[in-house]
């Protein structure tokens, strides 16, 4: 059954307490990718209990590459879809901060106005890349902790990650920055595109803060388990885009047949039928509701 956001008392205010409930836990979060409310429906489904809004995966939807194009609009809006949709603790990839220390605070109040639970930073210059690319050009570490520290203090309860992308030159200024992010606020702390195991060792060892790690394919990081990172000592493994990939491809194959054949008769076997989906999206628990609410009144001259 999904949630029925129409109801009274369906609605939160934010997943922030829940996110840290899941961390105090000591068993490592899984946050895998959903970037609509319908990967977000089907997340919740298969049992997780948080959820990550990538920017990568949000430019793709636009048909847009990860460079920085998306605004905050484009994010708060998508994040509000989500969280609606799934009512579960939401990491939403802010990129920059959508400017500096006034603009992050901003940012950091439209996200709780639409309930994410965390916002996550990075310390790139803009316009940013794809953190498993290279050439990346980084702020001066005092800029990205004024950052933090605004975000802090403007924040009630959202949760703020800081994210470094400094491993991809020198892990040793990675460590350094993740310990100073740290100390300026940052809840959770986030080094990108750790190439080995043994950074990734190094990096819980030295690093006193909590840890999401980024589980993404294709980039430059080890392919590990959930349990492999649960046993480095990581807290947040988030899995960003992997939803959106196989959803478009599979919606390329449709389209392809549908191209080819003229009908999409071959591809029934793999759709999701018209019961599974009303099933989903709580269909009979709108229509029912209405019912309820909405009888229709007789005109009685």
């Amino acid at each position: 059954m999904t949630t029925n956001w129409l109801e009274p008392g369906a609605g939160r205010a934010s997943g922030a307490a829940d996110l840290r409930r899941l961390i105090a836990a000591k068993a490592t979060v899984a946050a895998p990718g959903a970037y609509d409310g319908m990967s977000a429906l089907l997340a919740r489904r298969a049992g997780f209990e948080a959820l990550y809004l990538s920017g990568a995966a949000l430019s793709a939807s636009m048909a847009l590459p990860d460079l920085g194009l998306i605004m905050l609009e484009d994010v708060s809006r998508r994040a509000r879809e989500i969280v609606r949709a799934a009512g579960l603790p939401l990491i939403v990839d802010c990129d920059t901060g959508f400017g500096e220390a006034l603009n992050v605070m901003h940012t950091v109040r439209c996200l709780e106005e639409v309930g994410a639970a965390c916002m996550q930073i990075e310390d790139q210059q803009f316009p940013k890349k794809c953190g498993h690319l290279n050439d990346k050009r980084l702020v001066p570490v005092e800029d990205m902790c004024r950052k933090v520290a605004a975000a802090r203090n403007a924040a009630t309860d959202l949760m703020i990650c800081a994210r470094t992308d400094a491993a991809a030159t020198s892990l040793d200024d990675a460590v350094a920055r993740a310990n100073r992010y740290a100390e300026a606020g940052a809840d959770l702390v986030f080094v990108e595109a750790l190439t080995s195991r043994d950074d990734i060792r190094r990096v819980r060892d030295e690093v006193s803060a909590p840890l999401l790690a980024n589980m993404t394919e294709f980039g430059r990081t080890p392919a590990l388990s959930l349990k492999e990172w649960g046993q480095f000592g990581y807290e947040v493994v988030i899995f960003p885009v992997s939803a959106f990939r196989i959803a478009a491809r599979a919606v390329e194959k449709l389209y392809g047949d549908l191209r080819q054949k003229g009908h999409a008769q071959d591809m029934l076997p793999v759709m999701m039928t018209r019961a599974e989906l009303y099933d989903i999206i709580g269909y009979y628990d709108y229509e029912a509701l209405d019912s309820s609410i909405a009888k229709t009144v007789l005109d009685k001259r």
